[in-house]
């Protein structure tokens, strides 16, 4: 059968060898000009001439063809004639042609394996030439790699960079730059290093480079921060790529030191004397204290309060405003009031000592009527306070005031007293008229309140103070503020359903519903992640798995109540933790290898590959042998099976083992797989002769023994399987009378007579016979002495005895026997087809007529085996498996064995 198959596969391979397609591959720069020269076809391809011979008459000149002018045919040009494969004039933009046709493949077009970064290997010119005329007809797939030069300079996809740093941060700290530099350019043309124009002695840089090959720069603290000190570092940082010379982009880098609270209220005098007199009305301002808190926002809010050394009789005469500092009378002068009052008042900061300033208050005794003030508000006022939008214009008017004597014998000025952006003026033309206006706009959110006083006196010295206080409106100019740009967050895969992941904080320096803060999640989150709208908590609706995803990140937005309404947004970044959630997997439930026996010990016997989804300690996987560890061992780390000893297949033919892999995880998860060693048989045992057990033994032929009877047999069996244990038996020596006149069978090992005895032919026969298997490279062979004594009776024992204890002067000749028909191995010559297919013809002619005639012969032979069925018993050795040889029966034999 397999001849016949080789008989009609044959031509169809000849076939296939005339209109096989070829496959050419080139590489070249991008950017180079037109006519510069690829590669020549015709040479490349070996077609001077066809199938190495030359044509016996003129055939056509080749003619060579682009199959598709698509998109790779505008970029060369193919000479017809000579197969030449220049550039074309439309230059070679490796970044512009891999980038369009990223991840496609299309004939006359270009191939790329990464739509995100193409490299040198990924990017690929398609042709298909067609190869003319039909003699030489084929189809040549041309394969083009543009290789990348440096023709783009790093650029960072922002013009500049804002970067927040807390100012306690230490030493160390990393903060990733969230618009690194971009490259088209590839390998070590892209970017390579970073570094700063100015790093002010505090800051450095270092590229941290992820499993993709993405290079990121981190912003390193080197020394301490203090934003009291300085708030913002600007510098450029400079992206620099590895080509020759380098190419550089920059951009500039606003470093932000934002507040922490590390800062206590102080105030600038320790003591502050005031006088008042006694006749002032209710609410005039006294004095106002102010201590100063370096820190920002919350961090440096002040209150103040009374001492509690202070009595309470100045307390009552005494208010004191515990946001502003404002001391303001708040009871009626009499005559029993003290003259001298020690208000002692304490600066509060949140987590710090107060700090401490005594007011002295001197009350002077009034004999006459003080001045009079008068105002006339024009702005919106309500109960002595006066309402101002904020960011209202410069000069705005807020209220005329009438200054006058009541006894209208002295003379009364007039001035603005308190801090803000307030202007006090005479109205000209008229006399003791005041106007009072702002000078800059207001800001709600720099201050809400102000309280001023104007005070007015005559010459006498008498004062009167009016105190005005003007509330600040607030409008919708701001929007919130994260606390964090950047919000990184981790939780560990396999999480609880609506599992927190933080609660998010924006705030809003506008009041009332402006300042109101809504919260949602960006466009680019996904579907099971929930923020709450009022207080900003984060959840996660269902598990998450690392292996599935491991980061996530989405941008979220604070957004206020104002008229239109304002917002601001962040980004959120979540890493999903590893647990030890996967156990190990082995690429095959199965494993099976065939080995030689007799391999050498700690030799590789095979891989066995496991993986383990899960990452870093979980990951990791070691590998052992549950069962036949004090025979194989295996490596751990690379999963390499080995075998301590050396193997004999003849002790046993397989073995099967199970192999345990346990990861790293905490509690350990583990797997199993059945691992079958099958030991391939090589002929390293020599036939073994059992029978006879000895060359001394002899067997006694009677003369009148018919031609062709069996005499005695050699029975030898051989430990090795398949060929290595077919034996072949066969005399190689011979002594006696006649030392022809026996044979041995081959197959059998049976010893016949093959001619009649005659009274000449008396005596003793020695044969020495070779038992030799069919191994392969080399086989091996046992020789046993067979001792035949041809006689009528054993007269003399002794005498034949000493006959055997001789040295026998034995020629030996080798014959080997003709058992079977060994195969012979040809090497088909692919040049020509025609004598392949004669011979193939001859041969499979020959094999039937063998067929045939081993078909004739064995039906033959088992016609004559049933006739002699009483004269001869063989026993038949099998092949493969053990022999118990005190199984095997052997009938007793006519011609006596003594």
């Amino acid at each position: 059968h397999l001849l016949l198959f080789l008989l009609f596969v044959g031509p169809f391979n000849c076939f296939a060898s005339y209109s096989r397609a070829t496959e050419l591959f080139y590489s070249l720069n991008e950017g180079l000009p037109a006519g510069v020269l690829i590669g020549s076809l015709a040479r490349d391809l070996r077609l001077s001439t066809a199938g190495g011979q030359r044509p016996a008459a003129p055939q056509p000149p080749l003619s060579f063809t682009l199959a598709s002018r698509g998109l790779g045919g505008q970029y060369v040009q193919l000479d017809n004639r000579s197969g030449e494969l220049h550039t074309s004039a439309v230059e070679i933009d490796r970044e512009a042609l891999c980038m369009e046709s990223s991840g496609a493949t299309v004939f006359g077009g270009a191939a790329a394996v990464s739509s995100s970064s193409p490299s040198s290997e990924s990017c690929l010119l398609l042709l298909d030439v067609l190869v003319l005329p039909q003699e030489y007809f084929r189809l040549v797939k041309v394969k083009i790699a543009i290789r990348d030069v440096n023709d783009n300079a790093p650029h960072f996809p922002v013009p500049h960079i804002r970067l927040s740093v807390p100012e306690n941060a230490p030493v160390n700290t990393r903060l990733a730059i969230e618009h690194p530099a971009l490259d088209p350019d590839v390998g070590t043309n892209s970017v390579q290093t970073y570094r700063l124009q100015d790093n002010y002695g505090v800051f450095t840089l270092d590229v941290e480079e992820n499993e993709s090959g993405e290079r990121t720069p981190y912003l390193i603290v080197m020394g301490s921060l203090d934003r009291e000190t300085r708030e913002e570092y600007v510098t450029v940082i400079v992206a620099e790529d590895g080509g020759t010379p380098p190419l550089v982009g920059s951009a500039t880098l606003t470093i932000g030191i934002s507040d922490i609270n590390d800062n206590c209220p102080q105030f600038s005098d320790s003591q502050l004397n005031v006088t008042l007199y006694g006749n002032s009305s209710l609410g005039t301002h006294v004095a106002t204290v102010h201590a100063v808190d370096m820190d920002l926002g919350s961090n440096a809010q002040i209150t103040y309060s009374y001492s509690q050394k202070v009595p309470q009789p100045s307390r009552d005469l005494f208010h004191l405003d515990e946001s502003t500092g404002t001391i303001t009378l708040s009871s009626k002068v009499d005559g029993d009031t003290p003259r001298l009052h020690r208000l002692i008042i304490l600066g509060n900061g949140p987590g710090c000592i107060p700090a401490v300033i005594t007011v002295l208050v001197t009350i002077i005794k009034v004999m006459m009527r003080p001045p009079e003030v008068v105002p006339r508000f024009i702005a919106n006022e309500a109960e002595g306070v006066v309402y101002l939008k904020e960011l209202e214009p410069i000069n705005t008017p807020i209220a005329f005031f009438t200054i006058k004597d009541p006894d209208e014998k002295y003379k009364v000025n007039c001035y603005l007293d308190g801090d803000g952006p307030f202007r006090l003026s005479p109205y000209k033309p008229y006399n003791n008229e005041y106007l009072l206006e702002t000078t800059k706009p207001l800001d709600y959110e720099t201050q809400q309140l102000y309280e001023i006083s104007v005070v007015a006196w005559n010459s006498e010295g008498f004062h009167v103070n009016r105190i005005i206080k003007v509330q600040v409106l607030d409008d919708n100019d701001n929007s919130p503020v994260f606390s964090q740009q950047l919000i990184e967050l981790s939780i560990e895969e396999n999480n609880v359903p609506n599992a927190f992941l933080t609660k998010l904080h924006a705030t809003d320096a506008d009041s009332g519903e402006r300042g109101q803060v809504s919260y949602f999640l960006g466009p680019d989150a996904p579907s099971y992640f929930s923020l709450d709208k009022a207080t900003g908590v984060l959840t996660v609706s269902t598990q998450l798995d690392r292996e599935e995803k491991e980061k996530y990140r989405y941008t979220v937005k604070a957004v206020d109540s104002g008229f239109p309404p304002r917002e601001s947004i962040a980004t959120v970044t979540i890493t999903v933790l590893d647990k030890n959630d996967n156990s190990p997997r082995f690429i095959n439930k199965d494993f099976s290898f065939f080995v030689p026996e007799n391999f050498p010990g700690f030799g590789e016997i095979g891989v066995i590959s496991v993986t383990d989804a899960d990452a870093g300690q979980n990951g990791w996987v070691a590998l052992s042998v549950l069962n036949g560890s004090d025979i194989f061992v295996i490596d751990t780390g690379k999963g390499v099976l080995r075998a301590k000893v050396s193997l004999d297949r003849e002790q046993q033919s397989s073995y099967v083992l199970w192999i345990e892999a346990v990861d790293g995880g905490d509690p350990a998860l583990s797997s199993t797989a059945k691992i079958t060693i099958l030991l391939l048989d090589i002929n390293d045992n020599p036939p073994l002769v059992l029978f006879p057990q000895s060359n001394m033994s002899y067997l006694l032929v009677l003369p009148s023994t018919l031609p062709g009877s069996p005499i005695t047999e050699v029975y030898a069996v051989d430990k090795d399987t398949g060929m290595n244990a077919v034996i072949a038996y066969s005399i190689i020596g011979r002594r006696g009378p006649r030392p022809e006149s026996f044979r041995i069978d081959p197959k059998t090992g049976n010893i016949t007579l093959e001619e009649s005895l005659m009274q000449n032919d008396y005596g003793l026969y020695r044969l020495l016979v070779k038992v030799s298997d069919h191994g392969y490279p080399e086989p091996l062979h046992s020789t046993v002495m067979v001792n035949l004594f041809v006689n009528d009776t054993v007269s003399n024992e002794s005498y034949i005895e000493s006959l055997l204890r001789k040295e026998p002067d034995i020629s030996i000749e080798e014959k080997q026997p003709q058992i079977s028909i060994e195969p012979t191995h040809k090497k088909m010559e692919s040049a020509s087809c025609m004598p392949t297919l004669v011979a193939l013809s001859i041969i499979s002619l020959g094999s039937i007529a063998l067929v045939t005639g081993m078909g004739i012969y064995i039906c033959l032979r088992k016609g004559k085996k049933h006739h002699r069925a009483d004269e001869n018993v063989e026993v038949q050795i099998p092949l493969n498996g053990r022999i118990n040889l005190h199984m095997l029966e052997k009938k007793p034999m006519e011609i006596s064995n003594i």
